[in-house]
C-alpha cells in the first residue's frame, strides 16, 4: 500500500526516495549472489531504518492491537482504536462477519442501493424508515428442507406427515433464518432493527387472514374446481405463470428432469393413428406429448379440409380403452397445413384443448397423479408409471397394435419451473384465485398518471403489457410451509350442522380447513401494509403509508412490485429497478460454471483453494464440479483479494448505469478498496498537518483565501449539487462517480499536493498555512458526509477522528449529521476557469516526463499566445511548479526562441509546454506525439464540419448555437496550424 509522505521538503524527499530505490536494486542483485549474507545485512538495515523512523516521528514500539477498534455496543457512539493505522484495512473497522451460510450477490446490491437512499434521506432531515423483514419463501424453503431430508434421512415430507415436516422447517429456519439479517448488518444496512418482522409472525398472519376474508367477501377471491393450472410434479403443487420459464427448442433435445436417471427427449412430433368406427379406416394425429393420448376425448379437423369431410360427426376408437372420440369441426383451433390436419384433444392437460373442451362440453379426464405418475384413468397397462417413462411404453404399445407412424423434429416451447427445474404439467386442480381485473386497472392508472413512477422508465411498457393482459391470480399452493388458506369446509353443510347441534347440544363441532397454503407473494404483496401494523389503525400506518419508494430487482417487477401495488392500491411513490448481476464475461451466474460470487468472499477475501473447497461442499455432480473448478481457476487464479464492505457497495452502486445487467469484475471492486486507502491517507495527512490543537473555525471567509483553496471549495460545491440532483433522480451511478472524481482527481491529486509546500514551518507561509488548514478540514468534513451513504464504515471511522468547531453541537455519528448542501458563497466560476488552465499546463508537463525520470525535477517552459492566459499562468506559477513537480517554470511569448533539448506538448491554440530533458530529445517520439495530436484535432474538426454542413442545420440550429460552432471550428483550425508549425520547427532542428 502507498505510505503517507512525511513533512520534509519535496526536493529532499524525492532525492531520498531515488536513493532508496537504487539501494533496493543493489540489494536484489546481492540476494542472488549471497543469500545468507544478505539476510543478515537486511536484518541489520531493517533495525537501522526502524531506529531512524522512530527518531524522526517520535514513535514507540507499535502494537498491532492499537490499530484495531474495539467492538462498539449497539446504538452507541463508535469506539475508535487508540492509534490511526498507517494504511486502510477493512478488517480493522468492520464488525465480525457471519461465516455460516452464503449471502447472495443480489442482496449486496439491494442493500447498497437501499441503504444509500435511506442514509441520504435521513441525513437530509427526513423522517426515514427502513424496516428489516424476512420472507418465509414458501416454495424455496420447502424445496431446501425436502432435499435435506432426502439427502440425510432418505425421507420425503409425506413419510413424515404435515406436522412433523413443519417442525423440521421450523428447526431449519431457527438455524439459518437469521443468516440474511446478520449479513445485512455486515453490509452496513442502517435498518430500524427494533421493527424486525417475519411474514409468518403473528401480526403478518393476522394481516393475511384479514386480506383474504375481505377480498372473499368482495367477490374478488373465489375457488374454482375446474381450471387448468401449471403444476410442478416435484413440488406436487400449482405454480403461477410467472414462475414458469419458457424455453424454445429448435429440434430433438434431451434434457435432465428431476426424478429421472437419464435425459428425457423433447422437440419431436410423434405421429400415430386412431382407428375409426364402422371400419372407415384410420385418422392420423401428431403430438409432442404422446403420453397425453391416454386422456384424449376428441379429435378436431378443419371444416373445409376435403380429406376429412366424410368423417364429420363420426368417431374414432381409443386403442387402449375403447373410448369413443368424436371428430369435431373447428376452424379456429385447426391449421389444416400443419401435420396431418387432425388434432388430438386432451382437455385436462393442454390450455388450448381445455378451452375447446369447455366449448364442446367434452369430458375432462386427468391421467396424472400429483407427483406425475399415470393414474387409474390411464388404464391398467400404464398405471403407476412416471409420466416420461410412460412415453416409451405408449409408443411400444402403439407399435404393437400397428398404429405408430413415426417421428420428426419439431420446434416447440417448453415450460420449466424456475424453482425446481421440473417440466411444468398443465392439470386440472381445484384452486383459489383472485380476480385481478379491477386491481390491475388501478395499478395501470397509477403509473400512467405518474402517481407511481417506474425507474428506469423503459420498464413502463413491460408494466403496461403485463397488467393489460393479466389473468386471474392462482393464490393456492399444494405445499405445507406457508400461510394456510383461511377457509373451512362442512360436508352436507345444513344437515351436518343441524345433526351436530342435536347430538351435541351446546358443544363445539369440528370444521375442516383447506389443506393448501397461500402463494408466498400474497403475504409479500401485503408487506408495506402489514409491516406498519395493518389491519390495525396504527400511528405508523398513518405516518408512513403510502410509502415513498420501492427498490428491487427488475426480475421481480411482476412477482412482487405489481402485486404490492394491486393489493395496496394506495402504494405511492417510485419503483426503482436495479440491474441483474452477471460475471465479468456477461454470463449468468451459475454454480456449474464456477462463477457464482459470494459477497462475503469479496468482503473478507479468499484463496483459490478456499473457493474450490466451497464448490466441493456443494451438490454438483463430478462433471459439473470439474467444469466449475476450471472456471474458477481461469477467473480467480489468485483467489479474491480482501476488498471490504465499503468497496463492494461502492462498486455495485457504480455499476448501476449498465442498463439491465451488471458484468461484475472483482478487479474493479478491488480498485475501490485501494481508493479507500487514499481516503485514509488523506485524513492521516490532515491529522498531521492540522495538529493536535487545531480547532476548525465556525465560519470561513472564502473570498480572502488562496486561489487554490477557493477553487477546491468551488468544485466541491458543484460536486455536492451534482450528487444531490443525481440522488433525487435515482441516478446512483452518477452520484457515486461525481464523489469519486472529486476525492481522487481534485482533492488528493491536486489540492493536497498544492498545499504541501505551505507546511514547511516557514513564517513566509503562515497565512497560507492557516487558510490551507481550514480549507482542508472543510473539504474532509464535507467530503466524508457526502460519501457516507455509499461507504458507511470508512467514512464513520475517519469522520470521528476529525476535530469539530467549538461552537458546533457534535453528533455522535456521521449518519445522523447533516448531509451537505450547496453553499452559494463557495461558487467561483472565474477561479475554476483559471485552475482549468493551470491543471491543463501541469498535466501536459507531467505527461512529458519519461517513466524512468518521473521523480526528477526538470526545468519547464510555457508558451502563451494570449496575454490573459499568460497572466493566469504567472499568478499560479508556484502551484503549477508544485503539481507538475518541475524545478522551475518560465513563461515564453511567441517572440522567445524555442528552448533547446525540450520535449513539447500542445495544450490548445493559446498554450504549449516544454520540458527540458537530459540528453538529446527523441525526435521520432516528438513527431509521434504531434501526429496523435493532429489526428485527434482533425477528427474533432471533421465531425463538427460535417454536422454544420448537414441539411437542415442552418434552419434548425439556433443562431447562438451556430455562432458557437463557428468559433469552435476556427479554434480547431488554429490548433491544426500550430501543430503544423511545431512539426516544421522540429524538422528544422533535426
Amino acid at each position: 500500500m502507498e505510505k503517507p509522505l512525511d513533512e520534509k521538503e519535496f526536493q529532499r524527499k524525492l532525492k531520498k526516495d531515488q536513493k532508496a530505490l537504487e539501494k533496493e536494486e543493489k540489494k536484489l542483485k546481492a540476494k542472488q549472489k549471497e543469500a545468507a549474507r544478505l539476510q543478515a545485512q537486511l536484518a541489520s538495515d531493517g533495525a537501522k531504518k526502524s531506529e531512524k523512523k522512530q527518531k524522526k516521528e517520535g514513535a514507540t514500539d507499535e502494537n498491532p492491537e492499537d490499530f484495531i477498534g474495539p467492538d462498539t455496543p449497539t446504538g452507541q457512539k463508535k469506539l475508535l482504536a487508540s492509534q490511526m493505522a498507517k494504511q486502510y484495512s477493512p478488517s480493522s473497522i468492520l464488525p465480525s462477519p457471519n461465516v455460516t451460510g452464503a449471502l447472495h450477490i443480489g442482496h449486496a446490491i439491494t442493500v447498497a442501493i437501499q441503504d444509500a437512499m435511506i442514509r441520504w434521506r435521513r441525513m437530509s432531515g427526513y423522517n426515514a424508515l427502513w424496516v428489516p423483514g424476512m420472507d418465509h419463501a414458501g416454495i424455496a424453503t420447502q424445496v431446501v428442507v425436502e432435499k435435506k431430508l432426502m439427502r440425510e434421512r432418505k425421507l420425503s415430507r409425506h413419510d413424515l406427515g404435515r406436522d412433523k415436516f413443519l417442525a423440521e422447517v421450523c428447526n431449519w429456519k431457527a438455524q439459518y433464518g437469521g443468516t440474511i439479517l446478520r449479513q445485512l448488518r455486515t453490509l452496513g444496512a442502517s435498518l430500524d432493527w427494533s421493527r424486525e418482522c417475519f411474514t409468518m409472525d403473528e401480526q403478518r398472519s393476522k394481516a393475511v387472514t384479514e386480506a383474504f376474508v375481505r377480498l372473499y367477501k368482495e367477490g374478488l377471491v373465489y375457488r374454482f374446481d375446474i381450471r387448468l393450472v401449471n403444476c410442478d410434479c416435484t413440488l406436487r403443487a400449482a405454480i403461477s405463470d410467472i414462475e414458469v420459464d419458457r424455453v424454445e427448442l429448435k429440434e430433438e433435445t434431451f434434457l435432465e428432469v428431476p426424478g429421472y436417471s437419464t435425459p428425457i427427449q423433447f422437440g419431436v412430433l410423434i405421429s400415430f393413428a386412431y382407428p375409426l368406427e364402422d371400419g372407415l379406416g384410420e385418422i392420423i394425429v401428431a403430438t409432442t406429448r404422446i403420453e397425453t393420448m391416454l386422456g384424449d376425448t376428441a379429435i378436431a379437423v378443419h371444416p373445409q379440409d376435403e380429406r376429412y369431410k366424410h368423417l364429420h360427426g363420426k368417431y374414432a376408437i381409443h386403442p387402449f380403452n375403447g373410448r369413443k372420440l368424436e371428430i369435431i369441426c373447428d376452424a379456429a383451433l385447426v391449421n389444416p397445413t400443419f401435420g396431418t390436419g387432425a388434432v388430438k384433444i386432451t382437455p385436462a392437460h393442454d390450455p388450448n384443448d381445455f378451452k375447446f373442451g369447455k366449448q364442446y362440453n367434452l369430458d375432462f379426464i386427468n391421467i396424472f397423479t400429483d407427483d406425475g405418475n399415470i393414474n387409474e384413468n390411464g388404464g391398467p397397462q400404464f398405471e403407476g408409471m412416471p409420466r416420461f417413462t410412460s412415453r416409451a411404453a405408449v409408443i411400444d404399445a402403439l407399435k404393437a397394435k400397428g398404429l405408430y407412424r413415426g417421428k420428426t423434429n419439431n420446434e416447440m416451447e417448453l415450460g420449466i419451473c424456475s424453482r425446481t427445474n421440473d417440466i411444468v404439467e398443465p392439470m386440472i386442480k381445484p384452486q383459489w384465485f383472485i380476480n385481478c381485473s379491477t386491481m390491475a386497472k388501478v395499478a395501470l392508472d397509477a403509473v400512467k398518471s405518474k402517481q407511481i413512477e417506474i425507474i428506469p422508465p423503459q420498464y413502463e411498457q413491460d408494466w403496461y403489457r403485463w397488467l393489460e393482459n393479466i389473468h386471474d391470480w392462482c393464490i393456492s399452493r399444494q405445499l405445507w410451509w406457508g400461510h394456510r388458506v383461511p377457509a373451512w369446509y362442512v360436508t352436507n353443510e345444513s344437515d351436518a350442522i343441524l345433526e351436530a347441534k342435536q347430538r351435541y347440544p351446546g358443544q363445539k363441532y369440528q370444521l375442516y380447513q383447506d389443506p393448501d397454503v397461500l402463494d408466498t407473494w400474497f403475504s409479500s404483496g401485503l408487506f408495506p401494509l402489514s409491516v406498519l401494523g395493518w389491519p390495525d389503525d396504527t400511528t405508523d400506518l398513518s405516518t408512513f403509508y403510502p410509502t415513498s419508494v420501492l427498490e428491487t430487482g427488475m426480475d421481480i417487477l411482476f412477482f412482487w412490485a405489481a402485486r404490492m401495488v394491486m393489493m395496496g392500491i394506495l402504494l405511492g411513490g417510485d419503483i426503482y429497478l436495479h440491474p441483474i448481476i452477471r460475471d465479468a464475461h456477461g454470463r449468468k451466474m451459475s454454480k456449474s460454471l464456477g462463477n457464482v460470487i459470494d459477497p462475503v468472499d469479496v468482503i473478507n477475501g479468499i484463496t483459490l483453494e478456499g473457493l474450490q473447497k466451497k464448490l466441493e461442499q456443494g451438490n454438483l455432480d463430478p462433471d459439473e464440479l470439474e467444469k466449475a473448478k476450471e472456471g474458477q481457476k481461469k477467473d480467480f487464479p489468485d483467489g479474491i483479494p480482501e476488498c471490504g464492505t465499503d468497496a463492494l457497495r461502492f462498486a455495485l452502486i457504480s455499476y448501476t448505469s449498465q442498463s439491465d445487467k451488471i458484468n461484475l469484475d472483482i478487479k474493479r471492486v478491488h480498485s475501490y478498496r485501494e481508493w479507500c486507502n487514499k481516503l485514509w491517507n488523506a485524513v492521516r495527512f490532515a491529522m498531521i498537518k492540522l495538529g493536535d490543537h487545531y480547532t476548525p473555525p465556525a465560519t470561513v471567509v472564502v473570498c480572502s483565501m488562496l486561489p487554490v483553496c477557493i477553487w477546491i471549495l468551488s468544485v466541491l460545491n458543484k460536486t455536492v449539487g451534482k450528487t444531490v440532483s443525481s440522488l433525487e433522480a435515482y441516478n446512483f451511478s452518477e452520484a457515486a462517480s461525481s464523489i469519486h472524481s472529486w476525492w481522487k482527481s481534485n482533492l488528493c491529486k491536486v489540492f493536497i499536493e498544492a498545499i504541501k509546500p505551505y507546511f514547511n514551518d516557514s513564517q513566509e507561509f503562515e497565512s497560507a498555512r492557516g487558510a490551507s488548514r481550514d480549507t482542508l478540514w472543510l473539504c474532509l468534513d464535507t467530503g466524508l458526509r457526502l460519501l457516507h451513504p455509499f461507504m458507511p464504515y470508512v467514512t464513520e471511522e475517519l469522520w470521528q477522528r476529525l476535530p469539530q468547531p467549538k461552537e458546533a453541537c457534535r453528533k455522535d455519528s456521521i449518519m445522523i449529521s447533516k448531509y451537505p448542501s450547496v453553499v452559494q458563497e463557495w461558487a467561483n466560476d472565474k477561479v475554476e476557469n483559471e485552475m482549468e488552465i493551470v491543471l491543463a499546463v501541469a498535466n501536459e508537463l507531467k505527461s512529458l516526463k519519461a517513466s524512468t525520470d518521473i521523480h526528477e525535477r526538470r526545468p519547464s517552459f510555457v508558451l502563451c499566445r494570449n496575454v490573459e492566459i499568460a497572466a493566469t499562468v504567472q499568478s499560479y506559477k508556484s502551484q503549477i511548479t508544485t503539481i507538475a513537480s518541475v524545478s522551475y517554470l518560465k513563461i515564453l511569448t511567441e517572440d522567445n526562441p524555442v528552448p533547446p533539448d525540450c520535449a513539447r506538448n500542445i495544450v490548445n491554440k493559446d498554450l504549449a509546454v516544454y520540458l527540458q530533458l537530459r540528453g538529446a530529445v527523441n525526435r521520432e517520439a516528438e513527431h509521434e506525439k504531434l501526429r496523435k495530436k493532429r489526428k485527434d484535432v482533425q477528427k474533432q474538426y471533421d465531425t463538427l464540419s460535417q454536422k454544420m454542413s448537414a441539411s437542415g442545420y442552418r434552419k434548425k440550429a439556433p443562431q447562438s448555437k451556430q455562432d458557437d460552432d463557428m468559433k469552435k471550428l476556427a479554434t480547431l483550425l488554429e490548433e491544426l496550424e500550430i501543430i503544423s508549425e511545431a512539426e516544421s520547427t522540429l524538422d528544422a532542428h533535426s
